[in-house]
């Protein structure tokens, strides 16, 4: 695969504590852990390390603390090749952190302090703006203020880019925002949240695709884990199936889906075999732990 267009990934970036267990504590249950890890996370540096590790020519836009936690993500941010440039130290604020548990099915729940992630604003996007300028292919997620996401979405699409939002985790969003995005990746929770309709099929599918194309959107595609994803834009509506894996952690498969999307499209790909390229990317990434630790690179895709 060839690098072609340049994708800009604006989101959060965390350092994940994960701890495994056998099941989740119920409320006021204190259970004893197997092990715990420290690795790179948040949606957005996720992204964007999937984005460059599977063909794509990256830059990252986000907020770290300066500290421990920053430092070494920026660090991790230049040995897989993003531009940094976009990458800010806020003195004040500490790093995002992020508390998962990983259940011996592969399931997690996920608790995240969003520290300096809070604070990327529109001035930092106004200082290097340059970035949205030179990129074709903006990717968002909700891990850092609504305005923010909204400014880079109005910004990038008045520039006639590609504007696509992975509207996790779930928020509601306004008519402003939804006209500003070219594409929309929700999983299936995702989808009943923002539209109230509960995906049991393709029927249910288009239904929610067809909220979003009404509010402007061109193409809508709904995660459904192990069952694929939907998609849906003016030429093509249905599920395109993903590999059946053996999960063992599922913390960053939405992540790397969304990178990969991203990859696939910035190399030209049509939007149906970048839905399949990015299942195929996901499914891989639940076969390991962690989150960026488990996202593939292009060679193990075997494209």
């Amino acid at each position: 695969m060839n690098q072609g267009h340049k994708i800009l990934v604006v989101g959060s970036a965390n350092t994940d504590m994960v701890i495994r267990v056998e099941e989740f504590p119920a409320p006021g249950e204190t259970l004893l852990g197997q092990n715990f890890l420290l690795n790179a996370g948040g949606k957005g540096a996720n992204q964007a390390v999937a984005a460059a590790r599977l063909g794509g020519k990256v830059a990252m836009m986000a907020r770290l603390g300066n500290d421990l936690f920053g430092k070494q993500t920026i660090e991790n941010f230049k040995k897989e090749g993003l531009n940094v440039e976009g990458v800010v130290l806020d003195n004040k604020l500490p790093s995002g952190v992020a508390q998962i548990v990983v259940d011996k099915s592969g399931e997690n729940t996920i608790v995240v302090a969003g520290g300096s992630n809070l604070a990327l604003n529109t001035r930092q996007i106004k200082k290097y703006f340059g970035l949205v300028q030179e990129a074709e292919i903006i990717l968002l997620q909700l891990e850092i203020p609504i305005e923010t996401v909204l400014y880079v979405a109005k910004k990038a699409s008045g520039l006639g880019k590609k504007v696509i939002l992975n509207p996790a985790p779930a928020s509601k969003l306004s008519d402003k925002l939804y006209a500003s995005i070219y594409a929309i990746t929700p999983n299936e929770t995702e989808t009943k949240f923002l539209t109230g309709i509960n995906i049991t099929g393709e029927k249910s599918a288009q239904h929610a695709a067809d909220f979003f194309h009404d509010k402007g959107v061109k193409v809508v595609i709904i995660t459904l884990g192990a069952a694929g994803a939907f998609l849906s834009t003016a030429d093509y509506s249905g599920t395109i199936a993903t590999s059946e894996v053996e999960a063992v952690d599922t913390t960053a498969a939405g992540d790397t889906f969304n990178g990969a999307l991203a990859a696939a499209l910035s190399n030209e790909m049509s939007w149906e075999e970048a839905v399949a390229f990015a299942n195929k990317a996901a499914a891989l990434s639940v076969t390991k732990h962690g989150a960026q630790a488990s996202v593939p690179f292009l060679q193990d895709l075997k494209v």
